[in-house]
C-alpha cells in the first residue's frame, strides 16, 4: 500500500480540524496505519509557534482518545509542523513549498482544504504557480461545494485548472461511516437481499437525518444555505444513491460512482406544478431541548428576525427506472428535532394473503447510523404460549449491532477511513464531479419551484418531530414516518 509522504492541512486551527481531522490522524498513527515517514503540515493564518500548536493538538487528541498514552501522543505530534501563512498571498506559498520539499521530501502530497470554498480557487492557483499541483499530488475538498449548480461548476472549474478529476477528492464524511459502507456489503455481499431489493417487494424507503442542535455557531453559513443545500444535497442524496443504485461491476471507484450518478439522473423532477405536494419546508420556533431546557427560535439563534431559511425539509422522491418504479423515497432532515438519529428504513410489502388475520405486519429493514450503528430486520414470529384459536403473531427483531459484533471496539470517526483513502490514493468513497452536478441540478429545481410558488417555511416547535404538514407526504400513499 503506497502512501503519500506529506499531508498538508489548510484551515488547521478550525473547528473541523480540532474535532475530527487531527483526532482521526492521531488514531491512524496510534493503530499503525500511517507510514513512519508521513509528515503533517498544518497551515493557518493565526500566529503561534510549532511547540504551541503541537501542545494544542495533543490536548485535542487526549480529549477525544480515552486513555491515550503520552508517548504515543508525543510521537504523533512530532509529525506535525505548523506554518502561519496567508494562503491568499504568493509569499505564503514560498514558505509552504520550501517546507514541503525540505530534505528531499514532498514526492507525493495530499492537500486537504478544510476552508471556505470561497478560497479554493486562490489555494489551487497558489499551489499550481509553485509547482505543487503536478501528479501524483492530489487535493481533498470539503462539501458542499458551492451554493447551487452554477457556483458548483465555477468552483470545480477553478480546482480543475490545477488538479485533474482523478486527483480531486470531494469528501462527504457520511461515506466514511461504517454503517454507510455496510449498505454496499449488505446488498451485494448477501444473496438473500438483492432479489428482494426492488419495486416488486419494497413498499417504500425512508431516509431521515435528525439533529437536536440548532443553527447556533453556524448562523452566517446556515442562514445562506438552509437544510436543503446543507444536508439534502449531499448526505441524504448520497444515502439514497447507495440504497437505490444497481450492482456495480466491481469495488472499483469508477464503477461505484457511475452507478450512483445513474440514480441521481433518474430522480423524478420536482417543479412548481408538484412541489407543494412533494415537499415540506419548516423552520423551528421556540421550544425545548432534549434536557428539557428552553430552546430559542431559529430567527433568534441566527439573529435574523425576518429569516425565511428552512431548518427542516422533507421530500417525497421517486427513482424512475425499472428497479424502483412506483416506490416512494421519503427523505427528511431537520434541526432541533426530538432526538438525534440517522436511519434508513426499507419497508417491504405485506404478504399477498395473510392467513393470520391482522396480526401479520410487513417486514422492515432498519439501518441505523446514529446515535448507535446497527442493522435490524423486523420479522413475524409466533407469540409464545398456547391459544384457544388461531396462531397469534408478534414482531421480533433480528439485530446486528456493530458495537456488539466488534466486542465494544472503539467507534471510529468517519474521517479516519477517508483520510487513509486519500493518503493511499483510493477514491472509492469520494464524490465525482458529475455526481455533484446531477445532485445540484435536482436541488436547484426544487429551490426554484419553492420561489415560484412562494412556499414559506412552516413553523415547528423545537424538540418536536418537525412540521405536522410532513405527514401529508406519506399519508397520501398510505404510509407513515418512522419516529
Amino acid at each position: 500500500m503506497a502512501m503519500a509522504d506529506t499531508f498538508v492541512l489548510f484551515g488547521a486551527t478550525g473547528d473541523l480540524a480540532k474535532r475530527m481531522l487531527f483526532p482521526s490522524l492521531y488514531f491512524l498513527h496510534a493503530e499503525g496505519f500511517l507510514d513512519d515517514d508521513v509528515r503533517i503540515l498544518a497551515a493557518a493564518r493565526s500566529p503561534r509557534s510549532n511547540e504551541e500548536f503541537r501542545a494544542e493538538v495533543a490536548s485535542w487528541c487526549c480529549e477525544r482518545a480515552d486513555g491515550a498514552k503520552q508517548d504515543v501522543v508525543d510521537a504523533f505530534v512530532a509529525r506535525i509542523h505548523y506554518l502561519a501563512i496567508d494562503v491568499t498571498t504568493p509569499e505564503g506559498y514560498d514558505e509552504l513549498a520550501a517546507k514541503i520539499r525540505e530534505n528531499g521530501k514532498g514526492k507525493e502530497v495530499v492537500f486537504y482544504l478544510s476552508t471556505s470554498p470561497s478560497i479554493f480557487g486562490a489555494v489551487c492557483q497558489g499551489l499550481k504557480s509553485h509547482g505543487l499541483s503536478e501528479p501524483p499530488h492530489r487535493i481533498v475538498v470539503e462539501k458542499p461545494i458551492g451554493y447551487d449548480l452554477e457556483s458548483n461548476i465555477r468552483i470545480n472549474d477553478t480546482v480543475a485548472e490545477a488538479f485533474s478529476e482523478e486527483r480531486t477528492f470531494r469528501i462527504d464524511h457520511y461515506l466514511g461511516k461504517e454503517t454507510v459502507q455496510n449498505l454496499i456489503a449488505l446488498r451485494f455481499g448477501n444473496r438473500i437481499f438483492e432479489p428482494l431489493w426492488n419495486s416488486q417487494t419494497v413498499e417504500s424507503v425512508q431516509i431521515s437525518i435528525a439533529e437536536t442542535l440548532g443553527a447556533e455557531g453556524r448562523g452566517g453559513y446556515y442562514d445562506e444555505y438552509g437544510a436543503m443545500r446543507d444536508m439534502m444535497q449531499n448526505h441524504l442524496l448520497q444515502l439514497l444513491c447507495l440504497v437505490a443504485m444497481e450492482p456495480p461491476s466491481s469495488l472499483n471507484a469508477e464503477a461505484i460512482r457511475n452507478e450512483k450518478v445513474k440514480v441521481l439522473r433518474s430522480l423524478g423532477p420536482i417543479t412548481a406544478e408538484n412541489v407543494e405536494a412533494r415537499t415540506v419546508r419548516g423552520q423551528y420556533k421556540e421550544g425545548f431541548d432534549p434536557d428539557g431546557g428552553k430552546a430559542a427560535s431559529y430567527r433568534d439563534d441566527v439573529e435574523n428576525p425576518k429569516s425565511e431559511t428552512e431548518t427542516y425539509v422533507a421530500v417525497a422522491a421517486d427513482v424512475r427506472n425499472w428497479r424502483w418504479a412506483g416506490v416512494p423515497f421519503y427523505l427528511e432532515t431537520g434541526k432541533r428535532m426530538a432526538e438525534r438519529k440517522t436511519h434508513v428504513v426499507i419497508a417491504f410489502k405485506p404478504v399477498p394473503h395473510s392467513i393470520f388475520g391482522d396480526d401479520a405486519s410487513p417486514n422492515e429493514l432498519h439501518i441505523v447510523l446514529q446515535p448507535e450503528e446497527r442493522i435490524t430486520l423486523q420479522i413475524m414470529n409466533k407469540r409464545p404460549g398456547i391459544s384457544a384459536e388461531g396462531m397469534p403473531l408478534q414482531e421480533l427483531p433480528l439485530n446486528l449491532s456493530l458495537s456488539e459484533a466488534t466486542n465494544g471496539q472503539r467507534r471510529r470517526i468517519a474521517y479516519e477511513q477517508l483520510i487513509l483513502d486519500a493518503l493511499t490514493n483510493n477514491p472509492s468513497l469520494f464524490v465525482q464531479r458529475d455526481e455533484q452536478e446531477a445532485a445540484w441540478k435536482w436541488i436547484d429545481a426544487i429551490a426554484k419551484a419553492w420561489a415560484e410558488r412562494g412556499m414559506e417555511p412552516k413553523p415547528y416547535r423545537s424538540g418536536s418531530n418537525g412540521p405536522s404538514a410532513k405527514h401529508v407526504l406519506t399519508e397520501r400513499n398510505g404510509h407513515s414516518w418512522y419516529e
